[in-house]
């Protein structure tokens, strides 16, 4: 009874407490309302509605449909005149409700025309000086005639069919509209000149090596139907250069000819091995089927090296088939050296790693190539699912990271007298952990690249510096001793330069990557830094890895977008992140956390001066109050009054308390905290994080605590935390191993740090 009437008295005291505070602002001038702001509101205002074609949970709802391209190739490359022929086949089937009334079909290569438009939305200025090449290149040379050559396009009966090229898209009418269920089958006859890529930069083209033989990396070589579905229909944006491709799915049926000293591979099966492989060929690649551990040559430098010496004639056709993929590309050249080896999969099934490289990569592709492609699948099947096509082929390509389905160019050379740095050895390990990982991302979860770059180039990223990560573990001999893999990006703090720079060239994450500024930053750096934060500081990586297995699972083979993403994440791991979507993907805002007030308080029985000028203004006599415990800041009037020395066992409320309401084995667990502190936590940054704070005390122990980012809801500016400890706190740090992306740990530590001078700056980082 007694308790009751005690808990009562302080229930009316407090709300003698309010109303006061409410008659204090009772005079002022009244705020006007505003809308919800708040950082933790629930993304429903930037979110589409959930429908039957999309479920509210980011899996695929049961509507969902997808179309289907199935291709039949015959391609010829003209070695001697850097040119490539091809006629094609399309089935289009329409598996939308939809009845479609023309076709849209991408022409990538005609960004590089003559009267391409790309040149033209670049601004340039003039530089005080310029290398004569490039002076020539930009100022005097001819434009580099690269388009397509479209010759005919015809229906399957021979037909001529009317057709509409805006740039690179081209639009097909067909002689009736397509109705839902149904397919159309067409060609189209084709040629373009091949470009050199170690020039322009192309994604697709060859290199010419110094004894006159090339290297073809050919992609985007052929007309590629656009992807039509649920969220916007056609997707039919232009190709500027820099973004990539939206594509559906089918199966292809490819023929190749090319001189018949060429080796050649491929996405796909290739379908007359014995025709186109010598008998020792056929010998090595038996050997390389059953080799787990080590690389099989299937072509040696010395077979490639002597090759480049002619230059056939005659033909050779290899034939490939390619199941479900959105896409095909193929390199080929007499000067290339193959290896192979064999990967188990998860579910037993075996993956052929292969790698393709001219003399001049050597020794570094022939020592790591194959390996990391062999390591990559490893640790992409380890988050995401097993990879489904029967081999992932790594292309050595002059200043080239590029992939396609089963295949990629990736850069990294030695000198010529076959050094290399360690910069350049993890270089190109990374570019092809990177490529080859595109197979998942998004060659397999196949996002809309023209759209939202981040979702393959982002996600890519930051399974890449999980694999890059793996791949150091698994190949120690190729890390320097008691050293992790120098990942580029992926760690929060490599990433903080970027969110600390000029807000006016930063844009969010959901940008197209057309209009972005710092694009390598925003759509590889940014959104692999988002997720990797989120896997080791936020979720978890139970909760994140087995949510991020959901949402590749969900939608391998299928178009998934970002809100797919957002709400798999959520609704796998039972974690609402719509406050962290916002803030990492929505906007431009930074992290910056700090310590800035830490009190000092001891408790009491006396009244301190804030209680009693209260029930002074009220008219409350002590008297008419419950017990109560008062806290007295160190260094105020009161703690200089009476409580210099005083401890928990001084209080006597508290004592009278302990003794008349608990049971003597409740007494005997009570802590007796005697330090009591307020520690005021600011956040001057914009975006809400989980506040890391450690404790260091007096003893030396160390205690680490992890504040949930909920902690700012209702103050995004600073909140308080009191804490009752038994040793005194001496040192306090936020964000102790710097895992939050914060871009100014300048308040990070209480007691303050002194600032260092520029000087003692740059020495530290030497240091580093």
């Amino acid at each position: 009874m007694k308790l009751l009437k005690c808990l009562s008295l302080a229930v009316l005291f407090l709300f003698a407490g309010m109303s006061y505070a409410q008659e204090q602002n009772s005079g002022e001038e009244r705020k006007p309302g505003h809308t919800n702001n708040n950082r933790f509101k629930q993304l429903y205002e930037e979110f589409s509605t959930p429908n039957q074609y999309r479920s509210a949970s980011g899996a695929p709802g049961p509507k969902y449909y997808q179309q289907r391209a199935d291709y039949k190739m015959d391609i010829v490359l003209d070695d001697v005149n850097a040119k490539i022929t091809g006629n094609e086949t399309i089935t289009y089937t329409n598996n939308s409700p939809d009845v479609l009334e023309y076709l849209w079909v991408q022409l990538d290569q005609n960004v590089r025309a003559k009267d391409s438009k790309s040149p033209l939305i670049e601004s340039s200025s003039t530089a005080p000086a310029d290398m004569a090449g490039s002076f020539v290149q930009k100022h005097m040379g001819a434009a580099f005639d690269g388009g397509f050559n479209i010759q005919a396009v015809k229906d399957k009966k021979g037909n001529n069919l009317p057709y509409t090229i805006n740039r690179t898209m081209m639009r097909v009418e067909m002689p009736e509209h397509l109705e839902p269920g149904d397919d159309f089958t067409f060609s189209i006859a084709w040629w373009y000149n091949i470009p050199d890529h170690t020039i322009d930069r192309a994604r697709s083209g060859y290199e010419v090596f110094d004894d006159g033989n090339r290297g073809y990396v050919i992609a985007q070589f052929y007309p590629r139907m656009a992807v039509y579905n649920d969220v916007e229909g056609w997707q039919n944006s232009q190709f500027w250069g820099r973004d990539e491709f939206a594509l559906p799915f089918g199966d292809f049926e490819v023929n190749i000819t090319v001189p018949a000293d060429h080796i050649l591979d491929a996405t796909g099966t290739l379908q007359n091995r014995k025709e186109v492989f010598t008998k020792e060929m056929m010998s090595r690649y038996e050997k390389a089927k059953k080799s787990y551990d080590k690389p099989v040559i299937i072509v040696t430098e010395e077979e490639a090296e002597n090759a480049s010496k002619g230059f056939a004639k005659n033909k050779k056709t290899w034939k490939f088939k390619a199941e479900n993929v959105r896409d095909y590309a193929f390199a080929t050249s007499r000067r290339y050296i193959w290896d192979m080896m064999a990967v188990k999969q998860e579910n037993g099934e075996d993956v052929m790693a292969v790698s393709l490289y001219p003399p001049e990569g050597n020794p570094l592709w022939e020592e790591y190539s194959t390996k990391a492609v062999a390591s990559t699948l490893k640790t992409y099947t380890r988050m995401t699912f097993d990879y489904p096509y029967p081999k992932a082929i790594s292309v050595h390509a002059k200043n080239q990271g590029m992939e396609y389905p089963m295949i990629c160019w990736n850069y990294g050379r030695p000198d010529e007298d076959g050094n290399y740095s360690e910069r350049t050895k993890y270089g190109m390990i990374s570019v092809i952990i990177h490529e080859v990982g595109h197979n998942y991302f998004p060659m397999i979860v196949n996002s809309d690249e023209r759209q939202w770059t981040w979702m393959d180039e982002g996600l890519n990223t930051f399974v890449q510096y999980v694999a890059e990560q793996d791949f150091g573990e698994w190949h120690p001999e190729a890390i320097a001793p008691n050293k992790k893999y120098p990942s580029r990006r992926g760690p929060a703090k490599k990433i903080v330069n970027y969110m600390s720079g000029d807000q006016d060239y930063l844009a969010p994450i959901m940008t197209k990557g057309l209009n972005t500024y710092n694009f390598g930053a925003n759509a590889y750096a940014k959104p692999a830094t988002a997720l990797n934060i989120l896997r080791e500081t936020v979720m978890g990586r139970e909760l994140f890895d087995y949510a991020f297995k959901t949402y590749a699972n969900r939608w391998k083979f299928k178009h998934p977008t970002p809100e797919d993403f957002f709400r798999t994440m959520e609704d796998a791991s039972a974690v609402d992140l719509d406050w962290y979507w916002r803030a990492w993907f929505y906007s431009t805002e930074y992290t910056d956390i700090g310590v800035k007030d830490v009190k000092r308080f001891y408790v009491t029985s006396k009244m301190n001066k804030e209680v009693r000028e209260m029930v002074e203004a009220r008219g409350i006599k002590e008297s008419d109050l419950p017990p109560l415990v008062y806290m007295v800041e160190e260094g105020s009037d009161d703690y200089e009054a009476s409580m210099k020395n005083a401890t928990l066992d001084d209080v006597s409320t508290l004592q009278e308390y302990i003794m008349d309401n608990l049971t003597p084995e409740q007494r005997a667990n009570l802590k007796k905290p005697n330090y009591f502190y307020e520690i005021t936590f600011e956040k001057p940054g914009g975006i809400p994080m989980p506040i890391i704070a450690e404790y260091t005390y007096s003893d030396g122990s160390t205690e680490r605590v992890k504040y949930p980012a909920q902690i700012w809801r209702h103050n995004d500016k600073e909140i308080g935390k009191v804490i009752a400890s038994d040793k005194e706190i001496t040192k306090i740090v936020v964000d102790p191993d710097e895992e939050t992306a914060d871009i100014d740990t300048e308040n990070n530590t209480w007691p303050k740090r002194k600032k260092l001078g520029e000087f003692d700056k740059f020495k530290n980082k030497v240091k580093e």
